[in-house]
């Protein structure tokens, strides 16, 4: 019998390379844009995210083992899918149309998305929803770097 981690973890995977659609002219319109002097961390962003994306998948295995089946639990699915998609979506959604500004907005709602699916999971599971907080907490910081970025950079706003 297949396992509902084996499920979550597999479509969660699989979200994440669909969005490895980027294309090398982007990449260096994207690498020649000033950042802010403190973020010296860039290099850390991808194993960041993938932590991140660990927890939101466990958050979403825990929620499906609480009631699996049922009209909550595959509304709760279709929000942490959602979520998914919407944060994937940021890198080439803002270098296809090299506008920063996509970037802050499509942070930005992923970030409120994020607080509503934890405040939604919390009384579901303390444990899904503590799992939901790294991404409630860096969510905010990648969107404040694109409209720091944003400020360096009036050309690609």
């Amino acid at each position: 019998m297949i396992k509902s981690w084996m499920v979550i973890g597999a479509v969660t995977l699989l979200v994440m390379l669909a969005s490895n659609v980027i294309r090398p002219r982007d990449i260096k319109w994207f690498k020649n844009l000033q950042r802010p002097s403190w973020l010296t961390f860039e290099a850390a962003i991808p194993v960041i995210w993938t932590v991140i994306f660990i927890c939101g998948a466990w958050s979403a295995v825990i929620s499906w083992e609480k009631d699996p089946g049922s009209p909550r639990t595959w509304l709760l699915m279709g929000l942490y899918l959602l979520l998914e998609v919407i944060t994937v979506s940021y890198t080439p959604v803002m270098l296809w149309r090299r506008s920063l500004k996509t970037g802050m907005y499509i942070g930005g709602t992923g970030a409120i998305l994020g607080i509503l699916l934890t405040l939604a999971v919390l009384p579901i599971s303390g444990w899904a929803a503590l799992l939901l907080l790294p991404y409630d907490l860096w969510s905010p910081i990648g969107t404040f770097t694109t409209w720091q970025m944003a400020q360096l950079n009036p050309h690609a706003a």
